[in-house]
């Protein structure tokens, strides 16, 4: 990263942020944390992590100030006003200072459950880079009711053994609000790149919204297989593989390395605790793992520290405080979107509508990415490619990023992000 990043308080002329606050080991200092979260701290932290590209256009900004001369991109972060006066989608914008009549669709990522744009940090960086040299935009979103997005009342209205009516209506609170956004910002078309949750309601939009796709990169997504395969918690609970070098690169997934991957997987679900039936009943009855951390109140800070000492333990001590500020508060913010996922997901890692047996539908290229520690069932992404051939789409792909677990992107950002680059520009002259 190192042209592209800058010190926090250094980039076109941004009012300077203080750095994040250590992560809480005792009480007091999480009772501190919890008492100043918040908006305005959620806003912040969001800062901290996109002021790390050197061309991003703070709105703390001074309004004279301008993006370096040479810059091919700028960057900023905007609200986007959806139909609805109480919806809105944040929205993190790289844009070419000189944009080519000639250019791709913009690439638009989408984040993971309970995640946000922010989880993104390392990528921005070698997607600018591509932003600038084919003169397209890209663009991070946070889900409604997720991140710093609107937190609307999620409600599904359908009863709980309609099975098909409780898909849908879930869907469609992500869905027809992903479509509203592309309207309000006048894209024609759009190549979608959704990790696990996203990764899944990117495959939903296509299907519903065929004419608006130009291309699918799905990082680890979830809801792919037909099959009851991994605990979903460890979505939650998931550890960051370390061990990512400059030399990795993605590798097409072969199937020796698919069954390799799909035997450590076992392995890890031997070992799961009886507390299952616990999460199970949970689940169905709709809770949020997210409902633990906002009802400890003043402990809820120290139980976030434990995840983020223990999944970014590959970080820089400065992005690992970073990262927790910024997934502190966007746990501790009203609950929403996160309701979904029962709905979406029975107690595992798999659709109640299966992605495998959809995609088919699709005429356009869809790429599948697994990491090679990933917990996604790497199956469904091989059934699916297989599917799609079987329908006449020849443009499915498969491949394994090493050093990598469901976080892919964050684990081995290099080896994911040469991946990326490289089919946002299959087909492209």
């Amino acid at each position: 990263m190192a042209t592209e990043t800058a010190s926090s308080s250094s980039v076109i002329g941004n009012i300077p942020l203080p750095p994040a606050r250590d992560i809480p080991s005792t009480f007091t200092a999480s009772l501190r944390s919890w008492w100043s979260a918040g908006e305005k701290e959620g806003a912040a932290s969001e800062e901290r992590l996109l002021r790390k590209l050197s061309y991003f256009r703070s709105s703390l900004s001074s309004p004279s100030s301008t993006p370096p001369e040479d810059s091919p991109v700028v960057a900023h972060s905007t609200r986007v006003e959806l139909t609805d006066p109480k919806h809105y989608i944040n929205t993190f914008a790289i844009q070419p200072t000189k944009p080519s009549d000639s250019a791709p669709p913009p690439a638009v990522l989408l984040h993971g459950y309970g995640a946000g744009l922010g989880f993104f940090y390392q990528n921005f960086p070698a997607l600018g880079r591509w932003a600038g040299n084919r003169g397209t935009s890209v663009y991070a979103l946070d889900w409604l009711g997720m991140g710093r997005s609107a937190r609307v009342p999620f409600r599904v209205k359908a009863k709980r053994e309609d099975i098909s009516a409780r898909v849908a209506e879930a869907e469609a609170f992500f869905v027809d609000s992903l479509e509203d956004w592309r309207a309000k910002m006048g894209l024609e078309k759009m190549t979608l790149v959704g990790h696990s949750l996203g990764g899944y309601l990117s495959t939903v939009y296509a299907l519903k919204y065929p004419s608006r796709v130009n291309k699918l990169i799905l990082l680890s997504p979830a809801g792919v297989p037909r099959g009851p395969e991994e605990e979903y918690s460890r979505e939650i609970m998931d550890a960051q593989t370390t061990g990512a070098s400059s030399s990795d690169s993605a590798e097409p997934a072969s199937r020796s390395k698919v069954e390799a991957m799909k035997e450590g997987q076992r392995k890890e679900i031997r070992k799961e605790s009886k507390a299952r039936k616990v999460f199970t009943y949970l689940w169905e009855e709709g809770f949020s793992p997210f409902q633990v951390v906002r009802s400890s109140l003043f402990w809820g800070p120290m139980l976030v520290g434990k995840y983020s000492s223990r999944r970014f333990i590959g970080l820089s001590a400065e992005d690992t405080k970073d990262m927790h500020e910024y997934i502190l508060n966007i746990t501790l913010a009203k609950g929403s979107g996160e309701y979904c996922i029962s709905h979406l997901l029975a107690p595992g890692a798999f659709a109640r509508r299966p992605i495998v047996d959809r995609i088919n539908a699709l005429k356009i290229p869809v790429t599948f990415v697994y990491g090679d520690n990933d917990w996604m069932d790497p199956e469904g992404g091989s059934q699916s490619v297989e599917n799609m051939r079987q329908a006449g789409n020849g443009q499915g792909r498969m491949y394994i990023v090493p050093h990598a677990g469901h976080h892919l992107y964050l684990d081995n950002p290099k080896a994911t992000n040469d991946l990326l680059i490289k089919e946002l520009d299959r087909h492209h002259s």
